[in-house]
């Protein structure tokens, strides 16, 4: 939905019309201190599920896009035991409630697998969230025959994965495909070899910064 200003996530339009209706109400009812809290509140979610147009920049063969707002929290060599059953090389974001929650394909290809796992709900820093908390994990198959995986995980405060990928989905290199509702976690496993292209504690944007490229 497009506020004019703002282009909001539709994820997100039924929590912002729940708490302006609410913000109506104590209006009317004349509890003018309630009324106030809801309009910083309903102005928060209208903030919180933003969905800004982004164009991707120049982009070398290869590249992979980052597929979240946030700050990398992690690069490791991890064997991912899902879809791949391999080494891979890891690169994992974190998301505030600050951040643009809207995820991103981090390369074009199809939708070969969607597995969605119930879990904790840890603080989705934490190193072992990616195994114990609420997952998603999505599976793209490049042209070229290479497989990403990316896993959408829920955090402390975040109740709600969504993903609008769908087995067999076409994805466009920075296609919009789903959002984690607040404060949340991205993983995405890229073969062995590939040429990492941030550092840990880097700030990076979703469907702008290239993290990868594959070899």
């Amino acid at each position: 939905m497009d506020f004019g200003f703002l282009r909001v996530a539709s994820e997100g339009l039924s929590v912002i019309f729940v708490s302006a209706a609410l913000c109506l109400l104590f209006a009317l009812l004349g509890f003018f201190f309630l009324f106030l809290v809801l309009v910083l509140l309903t102005a928060f979610f209208v903030y919180f599920f933003r969905d800004p147009e982004r164009n991707l920049p120049p982009l070398d063969p290869g590249s992979v896009i980052c597929p979240a707002d946030g700050k990398v929290i992690d690069i490791s060599e991890t064997f991912e035991d899902g879809y791949l059953k391999q080494n891979t090389r890891r690169i994992s974001i974190f998301l505030s409630i600050f951040d643009c929650h809207v995820n991103r394909s981090p390369v074009s290809g199809r939708v070969v697998g969607t597995t969605y796992y119930p879990g904790k709900f840890k603080m989705a820093f934490e190193r072992n969230s990616s195994d114990a908390n609420e997952r998603l994990v999505t599976l793209i198959e490049c042209e070229s025959g290479v497989r990403v995986v990316i896993v959408q995980v829920a955090g402390f405060l975040a109740r709600r994965i969504v993903s609008r990928a769908k087995f067999g989905d076409e994805l466009e290199i920075g296609e919009k495909f789903g959002m984690i509702k607040f404060g949340s976690r991205v993983d995405v496993y890229l073969p062995e070899d590939v040429k990492v292209g941030v550092e840990v504690g880097q700030k990076v944007v979703a469907g702008r910064t290239v993290i990868a490229w594959l070899t």
